[in-house]
């Protein structure tokens, strides 16, 4: 587990108890949402599942969409974070490839504090099949998918608007992890290992397209 996943498990006691509550919150909705339907499903059914208020469920999620992505935005916020971590040195390609899988390292086993495995593929599937959480979810990667460019972008010393390939490597990086994502949704191998292992495969069929060093091929070019 990272120092940022630690800091977001306080040891207070009343800390412990909110994050408890919180997590309760969380497991309830997916398992709800999952099983019933996420319309169909109402906040004062996952209250009474963890047998608190809804002014409780409010005070820790902003609505009933913000629970479905929960577990979605720990795994992206994760990643961008081992993406700025990234040695300089590194090419575009292999910071991308890197933070994803160091990604997926780290957060694996918080996930599995939080929800089992399984509930995480069929909260996936869950999205996938919901119109509303779809519409949802292809906002949220195009928004992903802008953070990524740009950061890639200053990585490279490169304008998004006036150079492509950072916009160019990202689409097709997130398409990428995507296809991989829908792969083991509907797989058997349930397990995190097995979606880091087939992300590793995938993204080793696509790198030596996108391999190599920018600036060098930049200042090449250049003179």
């Amino acid at each position: 587990m990272t120092d940022e996943q630690r800091a977001a498990y306080p040891t207070g006691l009343r800390e412990r108890k909110k994050r408890r509550t919180r997590d309760a919150l969380l497991h309830a909705a997916l398992d709800l949402f999952t099983t019933q339907g996420y319309e169909e499903t109402t906040v004062d059914e996952i209250v009474e599942a963890v047998e608190v208020s809804q002014r409780t469920f409010f005070r820790y999620f902003a609505s009933k969409e913000e629970a479905a992505f929960a577990i979605q935005e720990m795994v992206e916020s994760s990643f961008l974070s081992e993406l700025r971590r990234r040695p300089a040195e590194e090419a575009p390609f292999d910071a991308l490839r890197g933070a994803v899988l160091c990604a997926w390292n780290s957060i694996g086993e918080t996930i599995e504090e939080l929800v089992t495995v399984e509930l995480h593929m069929r909260t996936y599937r869950m999205i996938e099949s919901t119109p509303s959480l779809l519409a949802a979810h292809l906002r949220r990667c195009a928004d992903l998918e802008n953070q990524i460019a740009l950061l890639i972008a200053r990585r490279e010393g490169l304008d998004v608007d006036e150079d492509p390939r950072p916009r160019v490597a990202v689409a097709a990086f997130c398409g990428v992890i995507r296809v991989t994502g829908q792969l083991w949704g509907r797989g058997r191998e349930s397990g995190v290992d097995s979606l880091r292992a087939l992300t590793e495969a995938y993204l080793d069929r696509l790198g030596p397209a996108l391999a190599g060093n920018w600036r060098t091929e930049s200042g090449a070019t250049a003179g």
